[in-house]
């Protein structure tokens, strides 16, 4: 693991965590890469605060590179499918931020089939969730992109 990776940890979102969270949806490089509408500052807060930390079936962590807030990790039910969803920001990408965050969480999250959907083209977010033991299941439309559907069954390594 290289030294970017080993202050990397995990804990319970705080709510002075959200406005990095806000910073990081509305990067546009990400944005470009996750095909993701970001929402306005007070949706966003509103929808962080009452559909995450506000359901408690919603496992929802911040990543931590250091003292600095890197991201956040969350999972929830869409129906009866529990999925995986992250964040990072910028800064912390191609420096195994990621996949140290996702490794921890995936210690946390014992639910299995795990699913995920990243946008096809973010080639780096599949391969990460690859990594980790995800494989592909076939592909959902959001609107008109597409997205590769991946699962991470009991099976799996993750």
């Amino acid at each position: 693991m290289s030294d970017d990776t080993a202050d990397v940890r995990i804990r319970a979102v705080l709510d002075s965590d959200l406005e990095a969270f806000l910073a990081h949806e509305h990067d546009p490089e990400a944005l470009r890469r996750s095909r993701f509408t970001p929402r306005p500052r007070d949706a966003f807060m509103k929808h962080w605060r009452t559909s995450v930390l506000g359901d408690e079936t919603c496992l929802v962590r911040t990543v931590l590179a250091g003292d600095e807030v890197a991201g956040s990790v969350v999972s929830w039910w869409d129906g009866d499918r529990r999925f995986l969803g992250y964040w990072l920001g910028r800064p912390y990408w191609g420096r195994g931020v990621g996949t140290k965050a996702l490794a921890l969480f995936l210690d946390a999250e014992r639910t299995r089939p795990l699913y995920a959907d990243p946008f096809h083209a973010n080639t780096a977010s599949v391969r990460l969730l690859e990594h980790h033991g995800f494989r592909r299941a076939g592909v959902v439309h959001h609107g008109d992109d597409e997205h590769v559907l991946l699962v991470l069954d009991a099976q799996s390594r993750g």
